[in-house]
């Protein structure tokens, strides 16, 4: 279910490849990293980053840049740089603090946006060696391979993730209580490798608040492709200018649910 036109795109395929490119080139900074002895420094919002999420980006930007230097960039770590309406969305590391702790579900996510709309992207896990890629009206693929959301339709059948319950305050934090108390398995962690195992079928419902367009824009395109329904807690689509809170859910009917009890 897509909540959105799709734009003119490039042909088909082009960017996807150029984009697993990309991905090829930051599993192997990831992983010389992962499980060594790092500084990690705490940033404005007391989130971690480490050399290698710098080194990650510097990286997939020099990439953009060369081959294609007319797009856009908005990078985690190094901050925005205006294009001709394409922009690639970085986040070189989801999953800092897992990362550091040396949990092996951080990932890297790529988007690529078309006059704001999102119209591909690319979850690669370096650790366990997967990778979900979705390019526009396409299907979403692990590995090459097709793969589907699960049927469910029911909260009380549910299989329900989220990042933390730490991270919902306030309203929010009320408004996720409803939600966790209605649904049938909880299950916390994952960053985006939740969202990914989401469009395979393992999970059903997640939501979140509090996240930047680079921790979610690269999802969109998965989750859609997969079959999925994935949005703002009011049903709008998600873009750069979104809010923060994410409300994904593998039917229609599993995300109407949610979005009324997060609703109140």
């Amino acid at each position: 279910m897509s909540l959105r036109p799709a734009p003119a795109l490039m042909p088909q395929g082009t960017l996807l490849s150029f984009a697993e490119s990309l991905a090829d080139a930051a599993r192997p900074i990831a992983m010389t990293h992962f499980r060594t002895r790092l500084d990690v420094e705490s940033k404005a919002d007391d989130s971690p980053v480490t050399i290698a999420d710098r080194a990650i980006e510097a990286r997939l930007r020099a990439m953009i840049e060369q081959r294609h230097p007319s797009h856009g960039i908005f990078g985690e770590e190094t901050g925005a740089t205006p294009g001709d309406g394409s922009l690639w969305v970085i986040d070189p590391i989801d999953g800092t603090k897992s990362f550091v702790t040396g949990l092996p579900l951080f990932g890297t996510l790529l988007a690529h946006l078309q006059h704001g709309v999102p119209v591909l992207g690319v979850v690669d896990i370096p650790v366990l060696g997967e990778r979900w890629t979705a390019e526009a009206e396409g299907p979403a693929l692990l590995n090459g391979v097709p793969v589907r959301v699960s049927d469910c339709r029911a909260l009380a059948s549910a299989r329900f993730m989220t990042t933390s319950p730490e991270g919902f305050h306030g309203k929010d934090e009320a408004a996720y209580r409803r939600l966790s108390e209605a649904v049938g398995l909880r299950r916390f962690g994952g960053d985006c490798y939740a969202y990914a195992l989401l469009a395979s079928g393992h999970c059903d419902l997640i939501a979140e608040c509090g996240l930047q367009p680079y921790d979610y824009l690269a999802l969109v395109p998965v989750i859609e492709g997969a079959g999925g329904v994935v949005t703002d807690w009011n049903g709008a689509p998600l873009g750069l200018d979104s809010d923060g809170r994410v409300l994904a859910a593998a039917t229609p009917e599993l995300h109407d649910a949610a979005m009324a009890l997060l609703r109140g």
